[in-house]
């Protein structure tokens, strides 16, 4: 059986990254980003530095700010008029999974016909592209490595997952200093995100021995350090390691797939706006309750990379740890309980079901699932 890699061509991580993203475009000959983030960043000022350190190089950026969670079909046309009328010669996107998808759709766009929802599903886009940098700020969607992008379908109320090694950014930048403060909240669930990533890709259909070390790794770093980067924001140290972290859980589940709780996370995120990370996080132990039988092995190794010690326990009850292992993670960073928290009603999910089974990611689980069970692991998860 052979195996296929994608990522990065060249990937820039470590304190003080971004100050390379200007002679990464200068030494190719772009002089005309557009760099693609949200109004927030914007705010806060972390967006000046990089435009400020353009502008030396006599390169002249354009800001598309306009991005926020969950982005769309109709942002994604947004930012590609605004590409187009400013004759950009490539991208830069500065944020966290809602920035980096929204360039990659636009990426997409550069050299493809629209509309986006042509792209949805694996292995639909043909051409590259415009050169693409990807700047994350949060420690979890490692959308910055990975060949997925998610654009909300307005009209069909649908997340579409648009797959392919197109879609894949040339330079990803992981710089710790523009995460320290991000919020707790936030922290808490970009990093589930990034667990639910490295947990999924281990026990994936598709996991091989190239990706497994990539997605234990992970799940050791994300469960030691978590906990410390929502308690003390600034702790650059913890910020540093939780980038690593969610890095090579993107690594991992870039190749060996995602499951069921990404196929069903998309759905409260399309109909309801709910925040991903926090859909991931909620679902992530109830599904893995229910792959638990068919990977026992493999969760009772997840464990034991979660800090259980595991010596004096059989493969049943070792994977049965994993599973209190994730929810006692959960709660020690602040996940709501269930989606009830965000007024979500039981006569709402069965419109969600047939969403889930139709996901790009739903073939990647360990084991299928019938509408009735998809519906139940639903219901647990109010």
């Amino acid at each position: 059986m052979s195996f296929r890699l994608c990522f990065p061509k060249i990937n820039i991580s470590g304190p003080g990254a971004l100050a390379e993203v200007p002679a990464e475009l200068e030494m190719r000959g772009y002089k005309r980003p557009l760099i693609v983030t949200d109004a927030i960043l914007c705010e806060l000022g972390v967006v000046n530095p990089l435009i400020e350190a353009l502008k030396e190089r006599a390169i002249v950026p354009t800001v598309f700010s306009d991005v926020v969670p969950n982005p769309t079909v109709a942002l994604v046309e947004a930012g590609y008029r605004m590409l187009t009328a400013n004759r950009c010669d490539s991208i830069i996107c500065v944020g966290g999974g809602s920035p980096i998808d929204t360039g990659k759709g636009i990426r997409i766009l550069s050299a493809n016909p629209g509309p986006i929802t042509l792209y949805n599903g694996v292995g639909k886009v043909a051409k590259a592209g415009l050169f693409l940098i990807a700047v994350n700020t949060t420690a979890g969607t490692a959308a910055e490595v990975t060949s997925n992008a998610v654009i909300t379908d307005t009209v069909n109320k649908i997340k579409m997952v648009i797959i392919d090694s197109n879609s894949i950014p040339d330079i990803s930048v992981n710089d710790p200093e523009m995460m320290l403060g991000i919020p707790a909240g936030t922290t808490a669930a970009t990093g589930m995100d990034a667990l639910t990533h490295a947990i999924e890709a281990y026990v994936a259909k598709g996991a091989h021995v190239l990706t497994d070390h990539a997605a234990l790794e992970a799940i050791r770093i994300i469960t030691q350090w978590l906990p410390r980067a929502v308690a003390d924001g600034s702790n650059l140290e913890a910020r540093e390691m939780m980038a690593y972290g969610q890095f090579i859980a993107g690594l991992a589940f870039n190749n060996a797939g995602l499951g069921y709780v990404h196929a069903m996370a998309h759905q409260p995120g399309a109909m309801r706006d709910l925040p991903h990370g926090v859909c991931n996080a909620i679902l992530l132990p109830i599904v893995c309750e229910f792959n638990r039988p068919h990977a026992k092995e493999r969760y009772a190794r997840i464990a034991d990379v979660m800090g259980v010690d595991i010596a004096n326990l059989d493969v049943e009850a070792a994977s049965r740890a994993a599973i209190n292992a994730i929810r006692a993670l959960s709660k020690q960073v602040g996940i709501p309980k269930g989606f009830s928290e965000f007024g979500v009603t039981a006569d709402e999910l069965p419109t969600w079901v047939e969403k889930a089974q139709k996901d790009p990611c739903a073939p990647g689980n360990p084991v299928a699932m019938t509408d009735e069970q998809v519906l139940a692991l639903y219901k647990a998860a109010l």
